[in-house]
Order: structure tokens, then C-alpha cells, then sequence
């Protein structure tokens, strides 16, 4: 069994399980203990066996209950070096006994799972995005992205199964009440991913041994989860290259998604 789930997705909040028979993680604890406890019960799983907590970077709505749930449950953490440094330490009080640090790019393992962190471009500090692998099976989480570029791309052809930030869709987020400053730091280089720029790096990925994708972190205000989707889909049709029980879902908000068996 290797299998995934989002619990939460989107700028309220960011929290993803991933399991095996044996080993169970957290990647991001964006949401408050109590509806991240609540929403693995209702995945059949526990906090009491979750084995570590991966952070790929140190915004609040990927780090709000990393204090109670390392203090409480005494789970391990996971993080670069520069991302623990900019956690604010006034705000979040984790346990700092079950720290453990990772450099990008080297592999590391939690149990049965082998992690590889690589670096995305984001407003974060050492912000980085995850291949986990078990067996001969590896997939990759990758959000949070202002742009994708050949590193993103060399490390997510590895992966049969991707959830991937498909965050705005451009004319909207234009109109948007936002102010320019916030709407320029979303379409920046080092902001979020927008529908087009997620829908053409699944297009490329499908040439591979791409067989599931979610889209997820999608915008309140700037996206629907119907054009996300649309969006993806008609940019696989215009290539002619949707592959055969090829899997498309979009993660939600407030809820656990479906469980991918990867």
C-alpha cells in the first residue's frame, strides 16, 4: 500500500497525509491541531501513528499547528535548516528535540519512504518540494510555485503521481478586488502557479510515466475548481495525449480529498 490524501489545500490552510502500511507522514500543518486530528480520523488514520511531519516552507498556512502537534504528540519535524530559522519563534513553539534537518537535494527516509526535497521558486526562505518514494513507486508534491522551470520539471518526471498547484486563473485574479501589489506577487516569478502554466507542465509530464495528477492550493477568490480543471484538460486534448485511465482530481479546501492509491 502506498497511498495519498490531502486533508487540507489552499492559502486557509495546507496539510497532505501519505502512507504506507508501515510508515504514515504529514507534509505541512497549515491547519489547526484539532481539524488536522479530526480529518485523519475521518481517513481512518491517527495522529497517535503519524511518524514525522515534513515542511516544505515556513508560511503560516503550512506551519499554524507545528507547535501543538510536536509538543503534544511529540512528532518529529522535518525541515531545512534556513526554513526552521524562519519560523517565528513568538508565534510557533515546536519541539525542538524532535528537529530534524535535511539539506535539498539529498535523499533522506522515514520509515519505508525515501524523500527527496528539491527547491521551487517561492517568497520563502529555502521553500522545497517533495519525490517520496516507496518500492519502485515515487510521487511528488509540488505547490506553492511562481514558475516552473528545468529542475521542478527533471525531479516530477520520476513521478507517476503528482499533486501540483494549479493556484489562479489570470483574468480573473486581474479583476480581482486584491490591491496591484498582492495580484503582482501572485503572477510574479516567485508567487503562485497559475491554471495555464499547470495544465501545460502536465501536458509535457503525460510523455512520461504520469498516471494521476491533483491539482491543488487553488485560490478562493482567483480560481473555481471547475476551470482548474477544464483548463488541464483541454490543454491535454489540444496535444492529443491524454493517456488511458489517466486521473485527474482537485484537492479540497476544507476536506479531505479522495485517497490516491499511488
Amino acid at each position: 500500500m502506498f497511498r495519498f490524501c490531502s486533508l487540507f489545500s489552499g492559502s486557509s490552510g495546507n496539510c497532505l497525509l501519505v502512507k504506507t502500511d508501515t510508515t504514515q507522514i504529514l507534509v505541512d500543518c497549515g491547519e489547526s491541531a484539532k481539524k488536522i486530528t479530526t480529518a485523519l480520523t475521518e481517513v481512518e488514520s491517527n495522529i497517535e501513528n503519524i511518524d514525522a511531519i515534513l515542511i516544505t516552507h515556513e508560511h503560516i498556512d503550512h506551519i499554524k499547528s507545528l507547535g501543538t502537534l510536536s509538543k503534544k504528540y511529540n512528532i518529529p519535524i522535518y525541515a531545512n535548516i534556513e526554513t526552521l530559522n524562519a519560523i517565528p519563534k513568538d508565534k510557533i513553539q515546536y519541539n525542538q528535540e524532535t528537529v530534524h534537518l535535511f539539506n535539498i537535494d539529498n535523499d533522506f527516509s522515514i520509515g519505508d519512504l525515501t524523500i527527496h526535497p528539491f527547491s521551487i521558486p517561492h517568497d520563502a526562505t529555502n521553500p522545497c518540494g517533495f519525490n517520496i518514494s516507496h518500492k519502485d513507486k515515487t510521487m511528488s508534491i509540488a505547490t506553492d510555485i511562481g514558475h516552473i522551470n528545468p529542475h521542478i520539471i527533471s525531479n516530477l518526471e520520476k513521478s507517476s503521481f503528482i499533486l501540483l498547484e494549479a493556484n489562479y486563473e489570470p483574468s480573473i485574479l486581474k479583476c480581482s478586488p486584491y490591491p496591484y501589489y498582492l495580484k503582482e506577487r501572485i503572477s510574479g516569478p516567485y508567487g503562485h502557479l497559475s491554471n495555464e502554466n499547470a495544465a501545460e507542465t502536465i501536458a509535457h509530464l503525460q510523455k512520461n510515466n504520469l498516471k494521476s495528477v491533483m491539482l491543488g492550493h487553488l485560490s478562493k477568490e482567483n480560481n473555481f475548481p471547475e476551470l482548474a480543471y477544464q483548463t488541464v484538460m483541454d490543454e491535454l486534448l489540444k496535444h492529443q495525449n491524454i493517456q488511458e485511465n489517466f486521473d485527474l482530481n482537485i484537492a479540497t479546501r476544507f476536506q479531505p480529498s479522495k485517497i490516491i492509491d499511488i
